[in-house]
């Protein structure tokens, strides 16, 4: 039975577990290294409880015994809020065995001296439960723990139960490489026993160790080197200040957070870049180039016409949007553009559309033009062999051309010879012979109307030969605008 024991502990030693600092993302170690056994504690030598079990506690050479190898393994669990759990599994072989006994020769000054009970074989399966005070004391690098637990202890050919409280120290190279060193003290729960040959049964003794630990099993999915619980974005490699989420750019904006995660950019721009420096980020501005306003998607608009220069045919001349961005044309310079002005080349008010007003000279030449226009006698025909009468046709025709929106009245009067009806119908003939003339001559018809009178309106007495002279004539009258009615 006693042969299996052991043979059940070197395969609970290959399997063990102990008890070390994690934390809660590496919540397994594992740890291996050397160990010591000191049985000074079982001899009682000494006065008072403390002299007779913990003097001494650093005579090496001379008590402690130790494996030239790998002796101990373990491997244990992390629980949470400091505390951790597992199982240890040791093995020893004790040539040093303190004994009291005054009688002996050599002993010291305690009346202790060692022994080699025959190499015994030592065979220790622990469970613990530890505390790290790491978190605690805030350090990255020590790491100081309590520990208490219980365990089964063979030696040489005995086996009992320990008590085991504990303490120790872990010197931590890396998050998860550490030197560890710990020592505890297993009291025997059947007392400090030995045979009636004077071989150690049950004693009480410290063991300490000296080894190393690993710390494993965090989960990092990415591979980033941040735990999946720590990592904000566990699905792709980030950066530790980013709380493991990427930054593709560079910027210091986290892709999630980047509206344009892979261009370096302005955080108040959302990550996006302002090449221009417009306050447009580059995505949004249709002039990335060239700083602009926001109104116009950031290009500029150097004529501040409200259009844009790239969509401006003259970028630096403002002008109405329906003519691209140019202004109209006004080739007399009176204000009214070309498009708008009935006398695109004469100066004219836009209350009449550009054209000049029919002036008092215009009009006094009008009158003086049109009385000089003779017919034959009786008749609605110019006079024959008059050459006076296409001369002034031309003249009136030169004086109309400067006035395209001016509505004129051409009007004939004749004198009281013959009868009313027949006056008005030869006035009213003249009048249209008139108006005909000067359509032939290019005047816009919509421009002229005629109209006969008769003898209705005599300028002079018809009693006299110079006053029928005066009556029988033609006058042109300006009556109005196209666009202003009558004047």
């Amino acid at each position: 039975m006693k042969h299996l024991n052991k043979l059940l502990v070197a395969v609970l030693m290959a399997m063990g577990l102990s008890s070390h600092a994690q934390d809660s993302n590496n919540p397994w170690a594992i740890s291996f290294g050397v160990n010591a056994v000191d049985t000074r504690t079982s001899s009682g030598a000494g006065h008072g409880f403390f002299d007779q079990h913990f003097s001494q506690p650093f005579a090496v050479k001379d008590n402690w015994n130790i494996l030239p190898s790998l002796s101990y393994i373990g491997v244990n669990r992390y629980v949470g809020h400091g505390f951790s759990v597992g199982l240890q599994g040791s093995v020893n072989k004790i040539d040093k065995y303190v004994v009291f006994d005054w009688t002996h020769a050599g002993v010291d000054g305690r009346g202790n001296y060692v022994t080699n009970p025959g190499d015994l074989m030592y065979y220790g399966i622990d469970a613990t439960i530890k505390y790290s005070f790491q978190e605690l004391i805030k350090s990255k690098v020590v790491d100081p723990s309590l520990s208490v637990g219980g365990g089964y202890t063979f030696f040489g050919d005995s086996s009992y139960g320990t008590v085991n409280p504990g303490a120790g120290v872990t010197f931590w190279f890396t998050d998860a490489i550490g030197l560890e060193l710990s020592t505890r003290y297993k009291w025997s729960v059947s007392g400090d026993r030995e045979d009636a040959n004077g071989t150690p049964d049950a004693p009480s003794h410290f063991q300490h160790m000296a080894g190393l630990v690993f710390k494993f099993g965090g989960k990092d999915t990415d591979g980033d080197g941040i735990y999946d619980k720590d990592d904000a974005c566990p699905d792709v490699a980030g950066l530790k200040q980013f709380n493991g989420c990427p930054d593709t750019d560079g910027d210091g904006i986290v892709d999630a957070s980047d509206a344009c995660p892979d261009v370096f950019g302005l955080a108040a721009l959302n990550g996006c870049p302002d090449t221009d420096g417009d306050g447009i980020a580059d995505k949004d501005d249709a002039c990335p180039d060239v700083a602009g306003l926001a109104a116009l998607k950031g290009c500029p608009d150097t004529d501040g016409d409200g259009i844009a220069d790239k969509d401006d045919k003259c970028p630096t001349v403002a002008g109405p949007k329906e003519n691209g961005g140019c202004p109209f044309l006004d080739a007399d310079k009176d204000g009214v553009a070309d498009k708008d002005d009935d006398c695109p080349t004469v100066a004219g008010p836009a209350s009449n559309r550009g054209c000049p007003e029919v002036t008092s000279e215009a009009l006094e030449d009008l009158k003086v033009q049109a009385r000089a226009v003779y017919f034959n006698s009786g008749k609605a025909t110019f006079k024959t062999g008059d050459k006076e009468t296409p001369a002034r046709l031309d003249a009136i025709k030169e004086i109309l051309k400067n006035y395209p929106n001016a509505k004129f009245s051409i009007e004939g009067h004749t004198d009281s010879t013959g009868s009313a009806k027949i006056n008005q119908k030869l006035s009213e003939d003249r009048a249209k012979a008139v108006l005909d003339a000067l359509v032939q001559r290019g005047v816009n018809p919509e421009n002229l109307e005629s109209k006969g009178f008769g003898s209705s309106q005599p300028v002079a007495s018809n009693k006299t030969a110079a006053g029928k002279a005066q009556n029988r004539r033609t006058e042109i009258r300006h009556i109005g605008s196209k666009y202003q009615g009558k004047l």
